[in-house]
């Protein structure tokens, strides 16, 4: 297995969510299970010469890929979730999306004033999810060591947005 491998993985679905998107669908990926060992090994390989003391996951996908990811380097998993679905004291932001607006939430008590973390998602589009999620980890007092990401839409130019953030993404179209 290797990294141009992993794009055979991926399956493009035209005109989801809606009209003009071709979404980057990742489940045959997550169904072959050599294809996912690899993949989460590259992800994880970027960052075991750093103390990572939280893995921050983005709802959906993220959730699939941040704890693993969290076991490989020993570090804690945090979830971010969509308004509504956390149960505790919670921290919010609203962000626009390639496709329209959503908003964000992480437990008050999720990241601490020096705690170090990576963010990871499925997914690097525009760069809007993910710099929500910087926001909500800094407002916190936590550290972005970096994102990691198994897809980049370079075309999108979301790296741009998060330029002052080391970005690890498998995958790039």
């Amino acid at each position: 297995m290797n990294l141009e491998n992993l794009r055979q993985f991926i399956r493009d679905i035209p005109d989801f969510p809606k009209k003009g998107i071709i979404f980057k669908d990742i489940t045959p990926l997550l169904k072959n299970g050599p294809a996912l060992r690899f993949a989460c090994d590259q992800m994880a390989e970027n960052f075991k010469t750093k103390k990572i003391d939280q893995v921050v996951g983005i709802e959906s996908r993220g959730f699939i890929l941040s704890p693993v990811l969290a076991y490989q380097l020993g570090a804690g998993f945090v979830p971010v979730r969509k308004k509504g679905k956390l149960p505790a004291a919670k921290e919010a932001v609203s962000y626009v999306l390639e496709y329209g607006e959503d908003s964000l939430e992480m437990h008050l008590d999720a990241v601490r004033a020096g705690t170090q973390v990576i963010i990871v998602d499925d997914l690097l589009a525009t760069g809007g999810t993910a710099e929500a999620v910087i926001q909500l980890v800094e407002k916190l007092g936590g550290t972005v060591l970096g994102l990691a990401f198994l897809v980049e839409l370079t075309f999108l130019k979301g790296r741009e947005r998060l330029k002052n953030y080391p970005i690890h993404s498998l995958i790039r179209y």
